[in-house]
């Protein structure tokens, strides 16, 4: 292989790992769910009780402790069961939020079990 192919392999090389680094860098902002034991439902970010997000991807980690509840999302463009009922465990999503009011909810417990948040652009 000439010096002036083996050059240029390398620079596509050196760009392609570039671009790869910078998707991994761009990782989702985790929101942390949680549902249960008892009747309580919530949203956060860094610990603290989300009441807005900038328009975007983020990942859902919801942590559902009762067999009893479940954890959906509806907003615009989305309407996601995360956990469902008689699960417990721990279960995530990759969601892109778009500008508009969003609501969180415990199905069977609806009037009861909800918060929401808005999504600014």
């Amino acid at each position: 292989m000439s010096r002036t192919a083996l050059a240029t392999l390398t620079a596509v090389l050196a760009a392609v790992s570039l671009a790869l680094a910078g998707t991994v860098l761009a990782a989702p902002a985790k929101l942390v769910g949680t549902v249960g034991p008892g009747h309580t439902i919530s949203v956060k970010l860094g610990g603290k009780k989300v009441t807005k997000l900038k328009a975007g991807a983020y990942r859902f980690v919801v942590s559902d402790r009762s067999e009893d509840h479940d954890f959906r999302l509806v907003g615009p463009g989305v309407s996601k069961v995360i956990t469902g009922e008689e699960f417990t465990g721990t279960k995530s999503a990759v969601l892109k939020l778009k500008k508009g009011s969003y609501t969180f909810f415990c199905a069977p417990h609806a009037d009861e079990m909800r918060g929401g948040f808005k999504v600014v652009a």
